[in-house]
C-alpha cells in the first residue's frame, strides 16, 4: 500500500488531518466487510457500511476499546477527541462525534506510522462490537 509522507514526526500533524486519513481507511475496511455480507445489493451494502461508520458506532467502539489502548494510542485518541472540527454531523450528538473523531485520528496515526496489524486489530474489533450490538437489537425486536 502506498503511504503518503505527511510529516517526520506525527505529533506535528493536526489531529483533524489524522482523523481525515483514519476516516477514509476505516470506511474502506467497512465497505470491504459490507461487500462480503451483502454482495449483489448496493442498498444492503450501503446500509451495512453505515452501521459501522456512523459516529455513534465509532464512539461506542472507542469507549469499549479504551482500556486496550497503549499510552501513545490514548494520546492520539485524546488529541482527536479534543480537536475543534469546523462541522459536526447532523446525525450524531456532539459527544459521539468527538469520540468518533478521536477514534479516526487514532486510526490515521496507526496507518501513517505503519502499524497496520494494530490498526486492523482495532478496526476488526470495532466491527465485532458493532455486530454484537446489532445482534442484541435484533433479539430485542423479536421480544
Amino acid at each position: 500500500m502506498i503511504k503518503p509522507f505527511i510529516a517526520q514526526d506525527l505529533r506535528e500533524v493536526s489531529p483533524l488531518v489524522l482523523a481525515y486519513i483514519g476516516d477514509s481507511i476505516y470506511e474502506v475496511y467497512a465497505r470491504c466487510k459490507s461487500a462480503t455480507l451483502g454482495a449483489g445489493s448496493n442498498n444492503k451494502m450501503h446500509n451495512n457500511t453505515v452501521r459501522y461508520v456512523s459516529a455513534e458506532a465509532q464512539a461506542m467502539s472507542a469507549r469499549v476499546l479504551a482500556d486496550e489502548l497503549t499510552e501513545t494510542e490514548t494520546d492520539y485518541f485524546r488529541r482527536g477527541k479534543n480537536s475543534n472540527p469546523h462541522a459536526v454531523s447532523k446525525n450524531a450528538n456532539h459527544a459521539d462525534y468527538m469520540y468518533a473523531t478521536g477514534f479516526e485520528a487514532l486510526l490515521g496515526y496507526l496507518f501513517l506510522n505503519n502499524e497496520e496489524s494494530r490498526m486492523e486489530y482495532l478496526i476488526y474489533k470495532s466491527f465485532d462490537i458493532c455486530d454484537g450490538v446489532a445482534v442484541k437489537e435484533q433479539e430485542q425486536d423479536k421480544v
